[in-house]
C-alpha cells in the first residue's frame, strides 16, 4: 500500500516548483499540485511507479499546463512571472523589470497555445533544466524526438513573441 502522506511530505516541494515556473502564480500552482496528486493516484493504481519524483514532475508540468491553458482561455490574461532580480534591486532598472514581466506574460500565453506534447518538452528543458536525454527518459520519447519537439516549440515560440512585440513606426 502506498504511503500518500510520505510521498507529498518528501516530494509535495518538487511538484510544486514545477507548477510554479510554468503558472507564476501561487493559488494555481496550488490547484495544480492538487491534481498532480490525484492524478498521481489514478496512475498508481494502473501501473507501479518506480521514480517518483519524475513521475510527480511529468505530472505536475502536465496539470499546469492543462491549467494554463483553461485560464488563459477564461482571462486572456494571466499573471506576472517572477523575475530573478539581482540582490540589489538598484541593479535592475524599471524598464527592463517592466520588459520582462511582459515577455514572461506573453511566453505563458504561447505557451498555451502550441501543441502540449511541445509545450511540455519545452518547460521540462527550458524552465526545470533538464537534459534532452533526462526529459527524454521521463516522457517516454527518444532523444532525437525530444530534440526536434524541443526545436518546433522554440520556433513557434519565437514567432509568438515575435508577433507580441510592438512594431516600431517607421520614420521618414
Amino acid at each position: 500500500m502506498t504511503d500518500w502522506t510520505a510521498i507529498i511530505r518528501e516530494h509535495g516541494a518538487l511538484v510544486w516548483r514545477c507548477a510554479y515556473r510554468v503558472l507564476g502564480n501561487q493559488a494555481d500552482s496550488e490547484d495544480a499540485c492538487q491534481k498532480t496528486f490525484l492524478a498521481a493516484v489514478e496512475f498508481e493504481a494502473k501501473e507501479n511507479i518506480r521514480n517518483w519524483p519524475s513521475t510527480l514532475s511529468v505530472l505536475a508540468t502536465r496539470q499546469a499546463l492543462m491549467l494554463l491553458r483553461s485560464r488563459i482561455r477564461v482571462r486572456q490574461r494571466t499573471q506576472t512571472l517572477p523575475v530573478n532580480l539581482p540582490k540589489d534591486p538598484s541593479l535592475f532598472e524599471p524598464g527592463q523589470q517592466a520588459q520582462a514581466t511582459e515577455l514572461a506574460d506573453h511566453l505563458r500565453i504561447a505557451l498555451a497555445e502550441i501543441d502540449s506534447v511541445q509545450a511540455e518538452v519545452f518547460c521540462r528543458v527550458c524552465l526545470e533544466g533538464l537534459t534532452n536525454q533526462q526529459a527524454a527518459a521521463e516522457l517516454g520519447l527518444t532523444t532525437s524526438h525530444v530534440g526536434v519537439l524541443l526545436h518546433r516549440a522554440r520556433a513557434i515560440l519565437k514567432e509568438k513573441l515575435l508577433s507580441f512585440a510592438p512594431q516600431k513606426e517607421m520614420l521618414p
